[in-house]
């Protein structure tokens, strides 16, 4: 367990005052993430997103560490590049300090447009951390269905209307991808959980290799809750297991978080706007599907961490 009391003697990284919105997951996510850095000197790229645009706003940032703005899709090539640049000073000598590397971005940045950058960087094998923080949706332009957009959710371009009752795909499994690279550490986490969350920060970042973490980050705008409720929303989801804590090691997988007693995926899913037409008696069936996917799934993993 992470020691509340040492993260406390850590530096502060990113600065209060930030322009995320009120409630906004990501915020916490990032704070955690650099207080568990502790001392150890780390640059971090960030794809264009919600935290880049609030964060870095000219001429002010909240960063207080070396931070790289790449586009919309290549966050992960453009930390791959830092990091052999620095690999290559390093070896003559030019660099003596330790020095870590993250990326941040969204899923809209991740699970699609940076899907090749961040393959090809876990891939090759540079010593980095990805975290994806994963609200769901393009929140940034607009709310846009992506890859990571659950089935059933309203999103503005997979509406609720007359046609359709929100988006009719489920999402990709983009964990589950990334592990099948065979890189030594993926997890999947939540900010509803900073322990579990920061505990796999430390451990990613002391593999001498590519990592990865997944980490579920609300939205209060676009999944339309009150902004007071971002942990307990999160902590819903693992609860119902909707998104399941846990970790890959050198391919042996730990389910972290095991709920006592599973919850209904209508506890996750009646806290939130975007999923309030499912609640219609019409669309009993949408949900069903739902559960019937969780429970798919979570078995499924159960089985993999011989649970």
């Amino acid at each position: 367990m992470v020691s509340l009391k040492e993260l406390s003697k850590n530096v502060e990284r990113i600065t209060p005052g930030h322009r995320l919105c009120a409630g906004c997951a990501v915020g916490a996510l990032v704070r955690q993430t650099l207080i568990a850095v502790g001392n150890t000197n780390v640059v971090v790229t960030s794809a264009t997103g919600c935290l880049e645009v609030s964060t870095t706003i000219f001429p002010y940032t909240a960063w207080k560490v070396p931070f790289f703005h790449s586009a919309f899709e290549n966050s992960a090539a453009t930390c791959s590049g830092v990091e052999s640049a620095y690999k290559s000073l390093k070896t003559q000598g030019k660099i003596k300090d330790d020095i870590r590397f993250i990326a941040f971005g969204g899923d809209g940045g991740t699970y699609d447009i940076g899907l090749q950058s961040l393959s090809g960087a876990m891939e090759r094998g540079h010593r980095m951390l990805y975290i994806c923080y994963n609200n769901e949706a393009y929140m940034n332009t607009g709310i846009q269905r992506s890859s990571a957009t659950p089935k059933g959710a309203h999103t503005t371009t997979a509406p609720v209307g007359k046609i359709r009752q929100g988006k009719e795909q489920y999402r990709k499994n983009l964990t589950q991808i990334i592990i099948a690279h065979n890189i030594p550490y993926v997890a999947q986490s939540y900010v509803g959980n900073w322990n579990d969350f920061m505990q796999k920060v430390q451990k990613a970042l002391s593999i001498n290799g590519p990592s990865f973490i997944n980490v579920l980050t609300p939205c209060r705008l676009g999944w339309n809750y009150d902004p007071k409720d971002t942990m307990e929303v999160a902590r819903l989801a693992v609860e119902t297991c909707i998104w399941p804590s846990y970790e890959v090691e050198k391919g042996v997988y730990k389910i972290n978080v095991i709920p006592q007693k599973k919850k209904s995926v209508t506890e996750f899913l009646k806290m939130q706007g975007r999923f309030k037409h499912l609640f219609n008696s019409s669309n009993a069936n949408i949900i069903d599907e739902i559960q019937s996917n969780v429970d798919k799934e979570w078995n499924s993993l159960q089985l993999k961490a011989a649970v």
